[in-house]
């Protein structure tokens, strides 16, 4: 009886921890977490602005062509990101997805209209051996 009891929770557990949880970015408003491809399309639009919010030393060992750095780390981000046109879309990444996360927060409140977030950053960026340019 008791194994029975075990078995039933441990499969309860399991079917609960499988269940996806959704991304606080994820379609959320004015931010949608993206795929590299539906990034591809999206920069096919000359209004999309892209921006890599990584530090200036990671920017410099390889961006994707055409990203502005703005640095989330900086102490004036918040002001820095004012000099973005707002009513553009913009597609913001990091180096895995915690600080663009986090920077599209900044930006929605900051009043940008629709803002994209790539899923994995840079780093799913360079697995898809996309290409990457360096200063």
């Amino acid at each position: 009886m008791i194994k029975n009891i075990v078995i039933a929770l441990f499969v309860c557990c399991s079917l609960l921890s499988c269940t996806p949880k959704q991304k606080d970015t994820h379609v959320k408003g004015t931010v949608q977490l993206i795929t590299i491809p539906q990034m591809e399309t999206l920069l096919d639009n000359k209004e999309v602005q892209l921006i890599d919010v990584r530090t200036p030393e990671e920017y410099a060992q390889g961006h994707i062509k055409g990203a502005v750095n703005i640095n989330y780390k900086d102490d004036d981000f918040s002001t820095l990101i004012t000099k973005v046109d707002t009513s553009k879309p913009v597609i913001v990444y990091c180096a895995r997805g915690g600080r663009s996360r986090q920077s599209a927060k900044l930006m929605k409140n900051a009043g940008f209209k629709k803002i994209y977030d790539l899923e994995g950053g840079i780093t799913a960026w360079k697995m898809e051996q996309k290409e990457i340019v360096k200063n």
